[in-house]
């Protein structure tokens, strides 16, 4: 249930706000075992929610298709859910979050873990769930593409291509090096392609390495979409990279973690609610590191619409 194609649906986010503490008292805590550490998941690391009087009901998955489902099937019973897996298996959340409104509590057990690092939800199990016992919560946006949600990135290109070849043995191997290290390979065997970015106000020819359009601030393990990009700030942030050498993307890394990207010539930048990607043959589109749908690809963000478990300000 990763896409939904019906527009608008899904709980009324109401306001954008900020919540005072308020923990859930029964929480559903999925785990997704073929995460990179989801096997080492054990009911130890939840203590602190019992601790705290919230009683947790932990299922496992064992396919991200079961994931939305299951929120769906279990929204009467619960009234917050985590998840214990990576950014893929959130996103897998996505549209189960939008369509009963539950909160969500994060447990990162994943490789990258980019939407906890935007939100500042520490990587220890048992410290991410003392944050959800703590109870504050925060609206954030979700980005849309052709109907299918994504939290951090959407890619078309480069970033697509290495989700292709980013194998789960590759990610339980070498950790956050399989990004940099794929990602090398994938560079020296992708070709620049054409596409028209469409905004409201124009539509601009490119020769592309990489798309990519961000809703929250970090992705890739580290990196980050724009300087300014927020979370919760409901706009989009898309660059694209125009290069005439592979190697100017190695010279360009630490601009891309730390987001200063779009100071480089060969960087186009937009910032809006909104985008269209069209392409001569299909590209696939890899949202959160899983490959969902392809081009033309429309985007747009949809602002507060899931409220998360994070640290106070």
């Amino acid at each position: 249930m990763p896409c939904d194609d019906t527009d608008g649906a899904g709980a009324d986010p109401g306001p954008r706000r900020n919540r005072a503490a308020s923990p859930p008292t029964r929480l559903l805590v999925l785990v997704n075992r073929n995460s990179r550490r989801g096997a080492a998941f054990d009911a130890a690391m939840v203590a602190p929610l019992v601790e705290a009087g919230i009683e947790p009901i932990v299922e496992t998955c064992d396919a991200p298709a079961e994931v939305s489902a299951r929120i769906v099937a279990a929204a009467a019973e619960f009234d917050g859910v985590a998840i214990a897996g990576g950014d893929g298996t959130l996103n897998s959340a996505a549209a189960g979050l939008v369509a009963t409104g539950l909160p969500l509590g994060i447990l990162p057990f994943g490789t990258a873990n980019d939407l906890a690092n935007t939100l500042g939800i520490p990587e220890d199990p048992a410290e991410a769930a003392r944050v959800i016992a703590r109870g504050h919560t925060r609206r954030i946006d979700l980005g849309e593409v052709n109907g299918c949600y994504f939290f951090n990135v959407a890619s078309v290109g480069l970033a697509a291509e290495l989700t292709r070849q980013l194998t789960g043995e590759r990610k339980r191997r070498w950790g956050r090096l399989a990004y940099p290290l794929t990602a090398l390979r994938a560079l020296f065997d992708m070709r620049p392609f054409h596409a028209d970015v469409v905004t409201p106000a124009e539509r601009t020819r490119v020769l592309t390495l990489q798309i990519t359009v961000g809703n929250g601030r970090h992705y890739g393990g580290g990196m980050t979409v724009a300087e300014a990009a927020e979370i919760d700030d409901g706009q989009l942030d898309l660059f694209s990279l125009e290069l005439r050498s592979p190697w100017l993307l190695v010279r360009m890394l630490a601009d891309l973690r730390r987001g200063s990207h779009g100071s480089w010539r060969e960087v186009r930048v937009s910032r809006g609610a909104g985008f269209e990607i069209r392409t001569r043959r299909s590209r696939q589109v890899s949202c959160d590191g899983e490959l969902i749908t392809t081009t033309p690809a429309r985007f747009r963000v949809r602002p507060a619409a899931v409220t998360v478990y994070a640290p106070s300000p």
